[in-house]
């Protein structure tokens, strides 16, 4: 799969729900629809799921680019610069998973059922929908960063300074489902993409895994995809021996991990060649990601300065 430059990623993304709204993942069912009439639409909540079949993961090495999980969650939040909400990480250097031939992990926000961050918030500015997301209201936010010492898997990020946006971005009204704009001061995180999901959409590290490593789906709907193919959740999960990191937490996460990996000897040579140390865990070409928000922001800056100036000498 050939590289997205970040104009086609957001030119393709309105088709991005075509495969979830075909799968019936955040759209009625044709049962609900038997089952019910036009006046009475369901009460049924989601249960939303998400699993990673590592072994379809290889850390992007074999498209030469760094892991377009991360990179589409930083283009379509506009991710303040440095944080990785997705972050996948090489080798062992987590621990706790069923299999010593790990290569490449994605570690995400784990929408914890039993959640330590939101138990320990003094303000109630983290919370857990009723499908099972944790969100973070940033306007409610005091910065006390309890919440990111709570979280056993290491997924918030706190906004050090002023994030640098994009105007258009920084000049809007505050979306919580899309975290914009970026507060100074405050906690964000991977949110599964709630505005997408809502309108029967892929979260945006679904759509961009060129491997189909990564599944979401409903649990009470029993169903998952990636894009591609349709899957039955439950038994998916049963029949690849799934398993959650760091389960024995007791934080009831929601997402699920397939064990395995891809990496065979020529690919593990191409990987150290591209950074990789030959012992130990990192996270993965972090080097290699875009956060292109501060020189748009420059160029556009450049435009309506040049366009202010040839306004000037039109009306002298």
């Amino acid at each position: 799969m050939r590289r997205l430059t970040r104009r086609q990623f957001v030119l393709g993304a309105a088709t991005a729900g075509a495969a979830l709204a075909a799968a019936g993942v955040g759209t009625r069912s044709e049962a609900d629809e038997g089952e019910e009439t036009e006046e009475h639409e369901s009460t049924r909540l989601r249960r939303w799921a998400m699993v990673i079949d590592l072994r379809q993961c290889d850390g992007c090495v074999d498209q030469g680019v760094p892991p377009q999980c991360t990179q589409y969650c930083i283009w379509g939040h506009s991710v303040p610069e440095d944080q990785q909400w997705v972050e996948v990480f090489a080798f062992e250097e987590l621990k706790d998973v069923p299999t010593s031939e790990l290569h490449f992990m994605p570690i995400l926000c784990q929408q914890c059922q039993n959640p330590p961050c939101t138990n320990v918030c003094p303000v109630g500015a983290t919370f857990s929908t009723p499908e099972g997301v944790v969100l973070i209201d940033q306007e409610r936010c005091i910065g006390c960063r309890m919440c990111m010492a709570a979280c056993p898997y290491d997924r918030r990020f706190f906004n050090w300074k002023e994030p640098a946006q994009l105007p258009e971005i920084k000049d809007s009204p505050y979306n919580i489902f899309h975290q914009t704009p970026a507060i100074k001061g405050t906690v964000m995180k991977c949110n599964w993409c709630p505005e997408r999901t809502m309108a029967g959409g892929l979260p945006f590290c679904v759509e961009g895994c060129p491997h189909g490593a990564m599944y979401f789906g409903d649990l009470e709907e029993d169903i998952a995809t990636n894009g591609e193919e349709i899957v039955q959740l439950s038994r998916f999960l049963q029949d690849n021996a799934a398993f959650r990191y760091k389960e024995d937490l007791g934080t009831q996460p929601r997402v699920w991990y397939i064990p395995g990996h891809t990496t065979g000897g020529e690919l593990m040579e191409e990987a150290e060649e591209r950074g990789l140390p030959e012992e130990g865990g990192v996270a993965f070409r972090k080097d290699d990601l875009e956060w292109p928000w501060r020189q748009i922001a420059a160029e556009i800056e450049k435009l309506q300065a040049s366009r202010s100036r040839a306004a000037e000498v039109k009306h002298g």
